[in-house]
């Protein structure tokens, strides 16, 4: 029963998250048939994570996750949120219109992920690392997923668009299939004192620290990797090449990291999760910084480079969630994840509307060693909490 429920709910995520990408992996696609100014096309990608900050700050406050069926939430935001992939194709692409549609979609997501985990964690507690990494690399998967349908489908935007609604719609259908964990908690209202405990609470505190930390590097990268991978390789090749190339480069460096969760979690569940929280934060602000001096160089190189970075950037991201749900009261967990994945959400909106500009005004190098500051910070915030646990 528990393989069953977990491997529909990690099916259902990757199928769900499809959507998160779509308009990152379709842009240069899109930029052929219309002109798309830096800030509509900024817009575009980032209000999806500002669409899922609002929705997480909903799931948050209002405890849906903890008080009712979090597979019906599932599957009814998954529906809502192919709704509103969908009618991008009947409205004008690029417009305000359109910018709307993606906020809306990131909204709808948030009742996907941070719902998700809380159906994760109530199947196990020794073993929590590898149920969230399974998760989270089902997020991962979704995630790069955009940029293989993108790839597949050639300048098609639209084939693109409809491919992921259509998987988002499977996802509903799939998580219904799934049931509840034995240490699934539910709680009759929403209790406000979770507002406060994520900052009172010294070691919860920590790993929302070192989550923003992670999350100041992972979407600018994921959201950006295929424009950044294609303008390093017009140094060696014609645009059209370098385009077509960056959308497989983004999805193998963005989908190989979903190898890593998993296993990662095992890690995690014996070495302690901030330990390989500090690990991943050490090798991903590394590669940002290889990123850098790679630019521009050998194709091969460059590539093998940024598939390095989508390894490492990924993985401690299950723990981050993990370790919330292990310091969390049973019956606030969905709602401090829900409440942590928003706060680092809302970083990413500016991180992501920041990328290109910085790109355009002092070159991608600069930009990767800026995101490399965001796992130096985690790492910091990790080292403290592990201090607290040996001072016990």
């Amino acid at each position: 029963m528990k393989a069953k429920s977990i491997t529909l709910l990690v099916l259902a995520e990757v199928a769900a998250m499809t959507l998160w990408f779509v308009s990152s992996a379709t842009l240069v696609d899109l930029q052929k048939e219309i002109e798309l100014s830096a800030l509509k096309s900024a817009l575009l990608v980032s209000t999806v994570p500002a669409g899922f900050v609002i929705g997480a700050l909903y799931v948050a406050m209002s405890g849906i996750a903890d008080r009712y069926d979090p597979r019906r939430v599932f599957a009814l935001a998954a529906l809502f949120a192919a709704a509103a992939n969908a009618l991008q194709l009947i409205i004008e692409p690029g417009g305000n219109i359109s910018i709307a549609l993606r906020l809306a979609t990131g909204f709808f997501l948030a009742g996907v992920y941070p719902v998700g985990m809380k159906i994760a964690v109530g199947w196990g507690r020794e073993d929590r690392g590898w149920l969230v990494g399974l998760l989270v690399g089902g997020l991962t998967l979704g995630s790069a997923a955009p940029h293989l349908l993108a790839w597949m489908g050639g300048s098609n935007w639209q084939l693109t668009t409809v491919l992921a609604s259509v998987l988002a719609v499977l996802a509903a259908v799939l998580v219904m299939f799934s049931t509840l964990g034995p240490y699934h908690a539910a709680q009759a209202t929403m209790n406000p004192r979770m507002i406060t405990l994520a900052w009172t609470h010294k070691k919860l505190r920590r790993a929302f620290l070192g989550y923003l930390g992670h999350m100041w590097e992972l979407y600018a990268l994921w959201a950006w990797i295929a424009p950044a991978a294609a303008a390093s390789y017009r140094f060696q090749t014609t645009a059209d090449n370098a385009a077509e190339l960056s959308k497989l480069t983004a999805f193998i460096a963005i989908a190989s990291g979903a190898l890593l969760c998993p296993f990662a979690g095992r890690i995690a569940d014996k070495i302690g999760k901030a330990e390989l929280t500090i690990l991943a934060m050490t090798l991903s602000g590394s590669a940002a910084l290889l990123a850098a001096v790679s630019f521009g160089g050998p194709m091969p190189l460059v590539a093998v480079v940024f598939v390095f970075w989508g390894l490492a950037v990924i993985p401690d991201s299950a723990q981050f969630s993990a370790m919330v749900a292990d310091l969390s009261p049973g019956e606030m967990a969905g709602s401090l994840m829900s409440l942590q994945t928003a706060l680092g959400f809302a970083l990413t909106i500016f991180t992501v509307q920041m990328t290109p500009f910085v790109a355009e005004l002092f070159g991608w190098p600069v930009l990767f060693c800026i995101l490399a500051l965001g796992p130096a910070v985690g790492v910091a915030s990790m080292l403290g909490l592990t201090r607290m646990r040996l001072q016990r």
